[in-house]
């Protein structure tokens, strides 16, 4: 994978601007008090960290968002809400989970609604692959979770397929989600009548 490019941000402490981007992150230098990590992979705009991280200040959530715009909007909810629990980082999803992750240091991964590529011939492109998933397998401690979560029932299918072929990775339980805060994107979903998918895996 080619090595990304960081643009200039905003000069905030909810940044995560790594000095060296191959090197893996010290989670110590990107969170004041030490506690479980959990990871958003493609945050968006961040209706679900951004409420997470307030619920929940007994977890360190990072969100990983690629577009700027949507990046600024979860720094300044931490920002707003003063959440020490909650940092930014704008880089692409598979990139940091393959270069930046400290092995077996995450608690949970969550994918939520990642983009399906629905036609045949572009599905090469959908981040839950194989080499993908050994990778987030390396990042998670033991007893660590792998959340996913689509509308797309086919991606849904054969994303799991892929998922269950992991070693380390072995199917569980979906986790009770009834209070989790909705992805902006889940809201406009749920909206339009679509059924959500939810499935985890731990390792083990």
């Amino acid at each position: 994978m080619d090595k990304p490019r960081l643009l200039p941000l905003d000069d905030s402490p909810f940044w995560v601007e790594p000095e060296d981007i191959c090197a893996r992150l010290d989670w110590s230098a990107v969170f004041p008090v030490a506690r479980p990590i959990e990871i958003d992979l493609g945050a968006g705009d961040g209706g679900f960290i951004g409420v997470a991280a307030l619920q929940r200040r007994e977890i360190n959530f990072l969100g990983v968002e690629r577009l700027l715009g949507r990046a600024r909007k979860i720094a300044r909810k931490a920002a707003r809400e003063k959440l020490d629990n909650l940092k930014v980082l704008r880089l692409e999803s598979a990139y940091v989970v393959q270069y930046l992750l400290p092995a077996g240091s995450v608690s949970v991964i969550h994918l939520m609604f990642p983009d399906p590529w629905p036609k045949r011939r572009h599905w090469g492109n959908r981040i839950i692959q194989p080499d993908f998933m050994m990778t987030v397998a390396a990042a998670l401690r033991l007893g660590g979770e792998f959340r996913f979560t689509t509308d797309h029932e086919e991606y849904f299918n054969l994303g799991s397929l892929v998922i269950d072929g992991c070693p380390g990775l072995t199917r569980a339980p979906v986790w009770e989600f009834k209070n989790d805060p909705p992805t902006d994107f889940q809201k406009d979903f749920e909206a339009e009548g679509r059924k959500t998918y939810r499935a985890r895996w731990l390792k083990k």
